[in-house]
């Protein structure tokens, strides 16, 4: 995903940061200094286990989006798939995310919100 970072986080590492979907905070994980403002291709992390029907909830008709919303990233998406064992993908525009899950069922394709406190963010290494 496209991103600039717009300016430092009260945390260090931490930034804030801005896209095509909207606005985030994460920690950033590349090489430092950053720029505010340059733009770079970035690929997130969510370290975090989700928990569907809380942190993972159905979110139909919503568009893609990147908020935060009491101090959490929300993270609007498709749900791509969600494997055996807990990994799951979620499309955010043109980015897949992987992300780890337990609970009940959910159904796949369908648009979805998860909410995470924690969200890392790399240089994309393509």
């Amino acid at each position: 995903m496209k991103i600039s970072i717009t300016r430092a986080a009260e945390r260090h590492g931490e930034v804030y940061f801005a896209s095509a979907y909207g606005e985030g905070k994460g920690q950033w994980l590349g090489a430092s200094p950053f720029v505010p403002g340059e733009e770079c291709e970035a690929e997130f992390e969510l370290p975090e286990l989700f928990i569907k029907w809380v942190d993972l909830v159905p979110a139909p008709g919503q568009p893609p989006a990147v908020s935060i919303e009491a101090g959490k990233n929300v993270l609007t998406g498709t749900l791509e798939d969600i494997e055996e064992d807990g990994t799951a993908y979620m499309r955010l525009g043109e980015s897949l995310i992987m992300f780890e899950c337990l609970g009940e069922p959910m159904a796949i394709g369908g648009t979805v919100e998860l909410t995470a406190g924690i969200l890392r963010i790399y240089p994309a290494a393509y």
